[in-house]
């Protein structure tokens, strides 16, 4: 499946973005996926991961009650919804779909999209 991460942009503190990522190739309902991101300097952290069909999400610390991923399989496309952001959420953020139960680690996702980029000014 081929992943594509939009909607970054540049955001003042506790602003909003939504990021997307439509999916193509194999059927995206299929695979659970999930955000990733990665922080200049830092190795790439897991942020969010939901289930194939849509019913279990599963959160980081950071941003959990902040941030909130979901999906719509008849559009393809997964979405995080970001909110009361931080500067120190600045990061490119990643989607990423697996198709076995290895969540919450970079290694068990099998396809990448390739990052947008969000900026959070203090």
């Amino acid at each position: 499946v081929q992943l594509q991460a939009s909607g970054g942009g540049l955001v003042q503190a506790g602003g909003s973005l939504r990021l997307s990522c439509t999916a193509s190739g194999r059927t995206f309902s299929s695979y659970a996926t999930a955000w990733f991101r990665q922080a200049p300097g830092k190795e790439r952290e897991f942020v969010a991961d939901i289930s194939s069909r849509g019913g279990t999400t599963y959160y980081a610390e950071s941003v959990r009650g902040r941030f909130t991923i979901s999906r719509d399989n008849a559009r393809s496309t997964l979405y995080l919804q970001m909110n009361n952001l931080k500067p120190e959420d600045t990061a490119v953020y990643y989607c990423a779909a697996r198709g076995g139960l290895r969540a919450g680690v970079a290694a068990g996702y099998d396809y990448w999209g390739q990052g947008t980029l969000v900026t959070v000014s203090s």
